[in-house]
């Protein structure tokens, strides 16, 4: 699904933080160019 992408991944910090997500997406053949986790209140 991810295979050849390029993907900005944002976490966020009480839910799922990007390295988590971002851990996925490369195991899915992704290519994270940009992560952070945010705080959204």
């Amino acid at each position: 699904m991810f295979a050849g992408k390029k993907v900005i991944v944002v976490g966020e910090r009480d839910g799922v933080a990007s390295p988590a997500i971002a851990a996925c997406v490369e195991a899915a053949g992704g290519e994270v160019v940009l992560m952070a986790t945010e705080c959204f209140v």
